[in-house]
């Protein structure tokens, strides 16, 4: 185990700079966040992609920011800060500044780093930076590009999620694998969103957010309680008995996002005794809700609730399962019309208002590839999370299937004095093994 005095002098060398555009807006150009999009404005996504000595010798910091600055030509959004109009609403002045730019060095080995498994380190190799005090001055889009001892290096995106959803980060990234190879685009590029006419006021309060009282221009979520990160992985063949164990021979089971889902939903409703989580939320991709911009929030964000009479801890797991895949509501609807209640002043979150389960499987989080290498690893997390919780699902790195299934990933962030407990329910349900509970 790492203790905080070690883990904060892993990393040192720290070197910050600014990369932006080669082409220039207009002054007045602006782009407006959707209702949903302000509702994740306290949530930051961090993405950590590990690659080994032979990419990152080759890779120069001049021809890294050489390609961020081709990028940006197409989300020049992603360089923008925030202003707010005359009514408060908060808006993006495209191309104002740029992305933040973080070179490092880390004490260890790649495979040292790797091979540890403490998971909190991981915050050292990704910006922590959230948007204000001061909005006109505080970058969306923080790169870091950390270098190991011996080689090997890891690039870590702090993503601002009113920019968009797990989907549009990874699509950021993966296109700057592909600028990397000849720093040329062929797709549009992102076009600034003007202020849609408010939606119908509904009195409905979705059950998938929480307010809280006004953060003014500090985008953290307050949160008195200490969270504490825990990640494992799931082998194919632990997610064939998985579905084996809940399902037997019945061609009707769930996709196993919603397997692992059910027993951790158990797993919590077991560790909090008679106040189990009645209510959890589902957060997916929604193919279907594309819009014409390259970056938004465009997941479908359900409420999937279980009734008052019934105990979670003592359900059968195929029940919390179809659940979880055919009763949920989705609220985001819901959810855009509760911002504009207010006109996009409130303060809401989405992570941690529920038990929430992320699913992260059709984001394509393993596909960025730097010199025609993909990563060694890929570590995704959250910052700005609520008490209640958040569980992120993601195929394992190698991708490979076994009677239809790939192995998982699976990060959770949980109140810190909650979570040697959990453990311990997640190995009583099969979800860990021995060697996991370091």
């Amino acid at each position: 185990m790492v203790s905080p005095l070690e883990e904060e002098s892993l990393v040192y060398d720290v070197k910050v700079s600014s990369v932006g555009t080669v082409r220039i807006t207009g002054s007045d150009v602006f782009h407006n966040p959707s209702g949903l999009d302000l509702a994740m404005k306290l949530h930051y996504l961090k993405i950590i992609y590990f690659f080994d000595n032979e990419v990152a010798q080759k890779l120069t910091i001049m021809k890294i920011k050489e390609s961020f600055f081709y990028l940006f030509n197409h989300y020049f959004i992603a360089c923008g800060r925030f202003r707010r109009s005359e009514s408060g609403r908060p808006m993006i002045k495209c191309n104002d500044c740029g992305a933040r730019f973080i070179e490092a060095k880390c004490k260890v080995t790649l495979d040292e780093w790797l091979a540890n498994k403490h998971w909190p380190s991981y915050k050292l190799l990704v910006s922590q930076q959230v948007i204000g005090p001061e909005l006109s001055f505080s970058p969306l889009v923080l790169i870091q590009i950390t270098h190991f001892k011996c080689g090997g290096a890891s690039f870590g995106l702090s993503w601002a999620h009113i920019l968009g959803d797990p989907l549009s980060a990874s699509d950021f990234i993966n296109t700057w694998g592909q600028v990397m190879i000849n720093l040329h685009l062929n797709k549009p590029i992102n076009v600034p969103r003007a202020l849609k006419l408010s939606q119908p006021i509904s009195n409905k309060h979705p059950i998938c957010v929480k307010k809280v009282d006004s953060v003014g221009d500090h985008w953290i979520l307050p949160n008195n309680i200490k969270m504490d990160t825990f990640s494992f992985p799931l082998s194919n063949t632990q997610i064939n008995y998985l579905q084996e164990n809940i399902w037997g021979q019945n061609d009707d089971r769930t996709s196993s996002f919603e397997s692992v889902c059910a027993v951790i939903w158990r797993c919590m409703a077991q560790l909090k005794g008679g106040l189990e989580p009645k209510i959890v939320t589902v957060c997916k991709t929604d193919p279907y809700r594309m819009r014409n911009d390259i970056i938004g929030n465009n997941q479908m964000i359900k409420k999937v609730e279980a009734s008052s009479e019934c105990s979670i801890v003592d359900t059968d797991l195929r029940v919390l399962a179809s659940l979880l895949t055919n009763q949920g509501i989705d609220e985001v609807s819901e959810i855009e019309k509760a911002m504009e209640k207010d006109k996009g002043m409130s303060d809401f979150f989405v992570y941690g208002a529920n038990l929430t389960f992320v699913d992260l499987q059709e984001i394509n989080v393993h596909d960025l590839q730097l010199m025609g290498h993909k990563p060694k690893f890929v570590y995704y997390t959250l910052q700005g999370v609520g008490e209640e919780g958040v569980v992120l699902v993601m195929p394992s790195i190698n991708g490979s299937t076994d009677n239809g299934n790939d192995g998982k990933f699976v990060t959770i962030i949980l109140a810190e004095d909650q979570m040697v407990k959990f453990k311990i329910e997640l190995k009583i349900n099969g979800l860990l093994l021995e060697g996991d509970l370091e």
